[in-house]
């Protein structure tokens, strides 16, 4: 196979370049060893967000740059994004007023907003997000930020990559890279020992935590750049709290968490910053970690919460780009492209954040592009992603407008459907004009319809892919309910179905 891009890796930041790069006319054929967000990127805060904490590191270029993301977002993709507001509680022993206020003042200005409101004092002996606080906690502040459904984020980025002619292959290691002065010879071997060869004018290698192993491991190539490996893990217990609001809590140790509603019946806390040096695929929350954020919340909430409450967590390994501090939490979240053209070009990538994807591809596709001969022309900014065509960006008004459509869909699957494909709804339902046309509904509110299509668009493979990572519906299912549908996929879909 001839390709002009390899790309190596299926995380957020490689799904972007290869999005972009297929936009401009490049032959890009993205590889990944697991499955599409397996990894880093299914294991966020789920925010699309400035980083407020980072103006204490004087990280204001980073910041600017993610502030300005947070509005382009919400364009391209209105079904998986939601604008969000934070309160944060005013502890007087940590950090003082005029501090937090000059910090949101930063904020708010740093870049334009367009649709998310700036930053308030509040009383929160009288606002509602107090009812759910301490009493101790009587002043406090409201900014905004953006959440976003991060695994789909990247899903929706690579069907636009295909759309745009890009190969994708999940569950494909790329073993052995060798380089000569004009191209790259490939060894791109799948789960089932089918080994493709590759030939590519130029190779993206974007392997997140493996970045550094995989130039080590399968390339002559050498960096003097390198990632240093934070974990930051997350647990999930009962909703909390009625109201719409999230909380970031400053807790003595300089770090922040974030409380923040999700999936309609659960509250989000997270996240840790530690250093980690064991293997990434095998990341796990610890006990000392949960344990730390049901301190570190019932240190503000009303409700205490013990490890007891917790009812499903998770946990990743965050890439950040090495610099020399010796705290975690101020590791910089800013990333390199670091460029080796002695013979065939490969740019690895170093660093980066969820929330800065898009402007990374971006900068990556001005060193790419001139290489390649391809468009130099920026086109993401403004092109929707997959079902983001949405009137207005109006998702409550669409949502409306498909129950009407299709009366006969239960509406808790019609707004679930519109949060996760928003305008391809009607992809997903085809020709279907009754609820038995889906097909067997072989978990509560998941039909064999949408299951084949996720298989057949979206590179879903297994239970865990369609119940984590395409839907979150295993938050809501019994706890056999992977195991049910592990069981009816190698039963109906037995090519797709092996794990």
């Amino acid at each position: 196979m001839e390709v002009d891009l390899l790309v190596i890796g299926g995380g957020i930041n490689g799904v972007g370049i290869a999005r972009d790069a297929a936009g401009r006319g490049i032959k890009v054929l993205l590889c990944e060893k697991d499955d599409l967000a397996g990894h880093t990127s299914s294991a966020t805060t789920k925010l699309i967000h400035g980083g407020l904490r980072y103006l204490e590191h004087y990280e204001f270029r980073l910041v600017r740059k993610a502030l300005q993301e947070r509005e382009v977002m919400l364009r391209l993709a209105p079904h998986i994004t939601r604008p969000l507001r934070f309160v944060v509680p005013h502890d007087a022993s940590l950090r003082p007023m005029w501090m937090i206020r000059a910090g949101l003042f930063l904020y708010d200005h740093l870049a334009r907003r367009d649709r998310l409101p700036g930053s308030e004092a509040l009383d929160l002996r009288t606002h509602e997000a107090g009812t759910a606080l301490k009493r101790d906690y009587r002043a406090g502040f409201a900014y905004s930020d953006l959440w976003v459904d991060d695994a789909r984020l990247v899903v929706l980025n690579v069907v636009d990559a295909a759309e745009h002619g890009a190969t994708i292959m999940t569950r494909t290691i790329c073993e052995r890279l060798e380089r000569s002065a004009s191209s790259w010879r490939a060894q791109l071997v799948g789960d089932d020992g089918t080994v493709t060869e590759v030939n590519a004018r130029m190779v993206a290698n974007v392997a997140g935590p493996w970045v550094s192993h995989f130039l080590e491991r399968s390339t002559p190539v050498h960096s003097k750049r390198a990632v240093r490996l934070i974990k930051g893990s997350h647990i999930v217990v009962r909703k909390l709290y009625d109201h719409p609001y999230a909380y970031l809590f400053q807790n003595p140790d300089g770090r922040v968490i974030f409380s923040i509603p999700y999936e309609g019946e659960f509250t989000l806390i997270g996240t840790t910053d530690l250093e980690y040096h064991g293997d990434p695929e095998k990341v796990e929350i610890d006990q000392a970690e949960t344990e730390y954020l049901c301190s570190m919340a019932s240190r503000f909430l009303a409700a205490s919460i013990t490890p007891d409450d917790v009812v499903w967590s998770y946990a990743g390994v965050r890439p950040l780009l090495e610099d020399e501090s010796s705290d975690p939490s101020a590791v910089t979240r800013d990333y390199t492209l670091d460029l080796d053209d002695s013979q065939a070009p490969i740019l690895s990538v170093f660093g980066g954040k969820l929330t800065t994807f898009r402007k990374l591809g971006e900068e990556a596709m001005e060193i790419i592009a001139p290489l390649l001969g391809a468009s130099e022309k920026p086109w993401t900014e403004t092109a929707v992603l997959p079902g983001g065509d949405i009137p207005d960006g109006d998702l409550a008004r669409f949502g409306a407008d498909l129950e009407k459509r299709y009366p006969w869909l239960p509406g808790a699957l019609v707004r679930r459907w519109c949060r996760s494909y928003g305008s391809r709804v009607s992809q997903l339902v085809g020709a279907a004009t009754a609820l038995t046309e889906l097909g067997e509904e072989v978990l509560p509110g998941l039909y064999a319809q949408e299951i084949d299509y996720l298989i057949n668009n979206e590179w879903a493979r297994t239970a865990e892919d369609i119940l984590w990572r395409r839907t979150r519906l295993g938050l809501h299912l019994p706890a056999d309910a992977e195991d049910t549908l592990q069981g009816w996929l190698e039963r109906e879909r037995p090519i797709m179905g092996h794990r």
